[in-house]
């Protein structure tokens, strides 16, 4: 299986590109405005870096262990677009066939974010939560992003006993919390980055977005379409506003939902000394969200909230995590809950839409105990139960996604999990970030003081990127504005309370974005799809049409907390959402945090 690539590429001048200047401006307008200004296009630079690759899917059937009207593939493609003729990396491929060929539009690319989660997993899943109008007009295609998942592997490590060794810190809790913790935190980061910066490269190198946006566009030639059309979450927005930066006049659709700020992901020499994942300002996000809950908690009041009845929930939330710093909770058969635990629950929970009513639950079932301990009897009732349950549908869910990723291996076989590696990859080749792994313990106590707890949890996820230590350095990563002309519209999508990509993420994106609208929505949960009736026909509206809704459009949420009064006799449990109902992913209570 090789791709076959022509060799009329200007190498020398591809080298030479600044990526300040990846697109010239045309001279027609579009938009969704009359006013629109002229279209920008694709450099010639670009161009001759991933037109000139001719790319072969070897496709298999893989329909009895996906299910109906699904291929399998893969492809190689240039490990170096600067070489195009050179080393090759493999990359997978599923594509879910359109149920109505008749009335096909095109091609519908998704990614569900991660960095690094799976788009041949979210694409085989793409007839459980895609609207059927899309699912009737589309081949859904989901690929797996260089060095991640069933494409060929980025390996940091020779084993996954050498990894757990120098990973084990990172493995036991989501954030350090003593000082112990935080210095065994940045020696794992420092040989986390010495790792992927020799045993991992060439790979580790060469994943970044920019690179996995020009996969994109050589599979979107591959596949027939003449422009793209994308629907992206979390992570997987930012790969859609890199892609319309870079590739504008090839744009026919573009959605991002759960935006990442643009210029805080990538970062500048101005704010080089802030980690990446602190700039994303998603610790506030979460935290905004705990804010608002507590807000919506009082004014409901104790018929409708179980917070409310031990006090001012405001008040209850920080006597409580006050407590837990000191004391950690011993739930019985075996599950005993710390502080960084706890805020890692928190945060999962927040990405599910009905989040609030789990975090009011855990917050009185927590408090409950911390209040009047419990005996050994009542540890299998009550706030102990409830909790202990939590965490079991938490587990069950990892299960059920480890599950699923056993069943697409029948056809994509990858034993060795690098789903570590996956997100430093390209975390750390994307944006700027502080020189030295010992600048994080300061950096994550600032973020504490604007996001107790949450700002912590996602500040020290990107401590590996320490620049004096990873070392791999991709040159071909985007390094341009994000403020570039489209041929279409593009959809932006933010969500008020997200929990990991803050609102103002989105604001900023599509303000930057000339030929771009914003969608707006009263929602909660990480990303707005599948929260409001509103948002999913406005998407799928623009995907099928390219018409984008009204300026100014603001949708409401179907799940809003605190509307039905409570039975203090009975404990509402919400559940975990099932695998098969969620397009992105979900963080597991206890690891580091995912976009």
């Amino acid at each position: 299986m090789h791709a076959r690539r022509t060799a009329a590429v200007l190498t020398a001048l591809a080298l030479a590109v600044s990526w300040a200047a990846t697109t010239t401006t045309a001279t027609a307008a579009s938009g969704p405005d009359a006013a629109a200004p002229a279209g920008d296009v694709t450099s010639p630079q670009e161009a001759a870096r991933v037109d000139s690759v001719t790319a072969e899917i070897d496709w298999f059937d893989c329909t009895n262990v996906v299910g109906p009207r699904v291929d399998c593939g893969m492809v190689d493609l240039p490990l170096d677009y600067d070489d195009p003729t050179g080393p090759t990396t493999s990359v997978a491929v599923l594509r879910q066939r359109v149920v109505d060929p008749s009335r096909k539009v095109g091609t519908l690319f998704l990614n569900p974010g991660g960095p690094g989660g799976s788009g041949v997993s979210i694409a085989s899943n793409a007839a459980a939560f895609l609207p059927p109008a899309v699912l009737a007009r589309f081949d859904v295609v989901g690929f797996d992003p260089r060095g991640t998942n069933f494409s060929t592997n980025v390996k940091c490590w020779n084993n996954l006993g050498e990894q757990a060794n120098d990973l084990l810190p990172t493995f036991e809790t989501p954030f350090p919390d003593t000082t112990i913790e935080k210095a065994d935190f940045v020696a794992s980061a420092k040989k986390f980055g010495q790792k992927c910066s020799t045993t991992g490269q060439p790979l580790s190198a060469s994943m970044s977005t920019a690179n996995v946006a020009r996969d994109m566009d050589v599979l979107r030639r591959t596949l027939g379409d003449a422009q793209l059309s994308y629907l992206g979450f979390s992570y997987g927005t930012y790969l859609g506003n890199v892609y319309a930066n870079m590739f504008p006049d090839r744009v026919r659709a573009i959605v991002i939902d759960g935006v990442l700020d643009p210029n805080g992901w990538q970062g500048s020499p101005a704010t080089v000394n802030v980690p990446q994942t602190a700039r994303i300002k998603s610790g506030e996000g979460a935290a905004k969200a705990v804010k608002e809950t507590l807000k919506r908690c009082a004014a409901a009041g104790k018929k409708y909230c179980y917070t409310a009845r031990l006090g001012k929930p405001a008040q209850v939330w920080k006597d409580m995590t006050t407590s837990l710093k000191k004391k950690p909770i011993d739930l019985g058969d075996g599950y005993r809950i710390d502080y960084p635990l706890v805020i890692s629950m928190f945060l999962s929970e927040m990405y599910a839409d009905y989040g609030p009513d789990m975090l009011d639950m855990d917050i009185w079932a927590l408090r409950s105990m911390q209040l009047d301990p419990p005996s050994k009897s009542e540890k299998a009732f009550g706030p102990a139960r409830q909790l202990r349950e939590r965490l079991k549908q938490f587990e069950a869910r990892e299960a059920a996604v480890q599950a699923r990723a056993e069943r697409l291996a029948r056809a994509f076989d990858f034993p060795y999990d690098s789903s570590p590696e996956a997100f430093q990859s390209v975390l750390c080749t994307d944006g700027l970030n502080p020189r030295f792994a010992s600048s994080w313990p300061s950096a994550a106590a600032a973020a504490d003081k604007k996001a107790p707890g949450f700002g912590p949890l996602w500040t020290w996820a990107s401590a590996p990127c320490a620049s004096s230590t990873w070392t791999a350095v991709d040159e071909d990563a985007y390094r341009g504005t994000f403020d570039h002309v489209t041929a279409n519209p593009v959809l932006v999508v933010g969500n008020y309370w997200d929990p990991a990509t803050n609102y103002a993420g989105a604001v900023a994106a599509a303000d930057l974005l000339p030929n771009s609208r914003l969608l707006s929505s009263n929602s909660w949960g990480h990303t707005a799809f599948l929260t409001s009736s509103c948002v999913d026909k406005a998407i799928t509206t623009y995907l099928v049409t390219t018409k984008v809704p009204a300026e100014g459009k603001v949708c409401v949420g179907r799940s809003q907390p605190f509307r039905a009064p409570i039975d203090g006799a009975q404990m509402r449990i919400s559940a975990v959402p099932p695998v098969g109902e969620s397009h992105i992913v979900t963080p597991l209570p206890g690891r580091a945090p995912t976009l």
